[in-house]
């Protein structure tokens, strides 16, 4: 099912903003987390991952930049739960986090999103953790869950039908990393990889006409799994349209 770019902003509207994030058992580790300024204190449409829109209003702008976790790209869409260590000024369970952005401060591993950060504290003591710039914290991964949605499929602005195909990958739910993507070359009868260009944007030159089929490599908690969908994209696919994979990930 394919979404026209104009519907794609209300689908990215409406539904993007609420993942579900549900803790694992994974024990905490200790680092520090800063923050950095944005309009509305959301995240931004510009970061590293290639998310655009969907990287500014995501879990309601609580996103982060990596440093290390970053993994060449790999690491966006991976959700964290972070908490400062400050029992006078911080909360029990701190904020949960997708990631959005590469991004290094003082010795950080995390760089929050306003919103994000001012979770980090106790109510009405949001400013005194401001004050502080950098804070220690404790944090673990976590899985993201989009209730009723499939692993989605974007058709990057920068395309050009049919010589260039570039491609986001957006719904990544579970504790998974999106490790490699191919298509099938039919008159090959075989696999090809696309290239990561940067952080979650897949490209491919002179792709195949007609439908295409995809598959997707994840590293989760079983190691390296391939998950495929056929007639990923139809024949006729354009520049800035969303379309459902039928892959549910858990």
């Amino acid at each position: 099912m394919g979404f026209t770019i104009e519907k794609q902003m209300v689908f990215l509207g409406l539904v993007v903003l609420f993942p579900l994030l549900c803790t694992s058992d994974n024990t905490f580790t200790s680092s520090r987390a800063t923050y950095y300024g944005s309009p509305e204190a959301y995240g931004t449409p510009g970061g590293t991952c290639g998310y655009g829109g969907y990287g500014k209003t995501v879990n309601f702008g609580n996103v982060a930049g990596v440093s290390r976790l970053y993994k060449n790209g790999s690491g966006c869409g991976a959700c964290y739960q972070v908490k400062c260590t400050d029992t006078e000024y911080c909360s029990d369970d701190g904020v949960n986090v997708v990631v959005t952005d590469s991004a290094e401060g003082d010795r950080t591993d995390f760089v929050l999103s306003t919103r994000a950060y001012t979770k980090l504290a106790k109510p009405n003591l949001a400013m005194e953790m401001f004050d502080y710039g950098a804070v220690d914290i404790e944090y673990r991964r976590i899985s993201c869950k989009y209730p009723g949605y499939n692993l989605m499929i974007k058709v990057h602005e920068q395309s050009k039908y049919p010589q260039y195909l570039a491609i986001v990958v957006l719904y990544v739910a579970g504790q998974n990393d999106l490790t490699a993507v191919e298509l099938w070359q039919e008159e090959l009868k075989q696999w090809n990889p696309l290239r990561r260009a940067f952080g979650t944007v897949f490209d491919y030159a002179n792709p195949p006409l007609g439908s295409i089929n995809l598959r997707f490599q994840l590293s989760g908690n079983a190691g390296y799994t391939w998950v495929q969908s056929n007639n990923a994209i139809p024949g006729c696919w354009k520049a800035g349209a969303l379309y459902d994979s039928a892959i549910k990930l858990a």
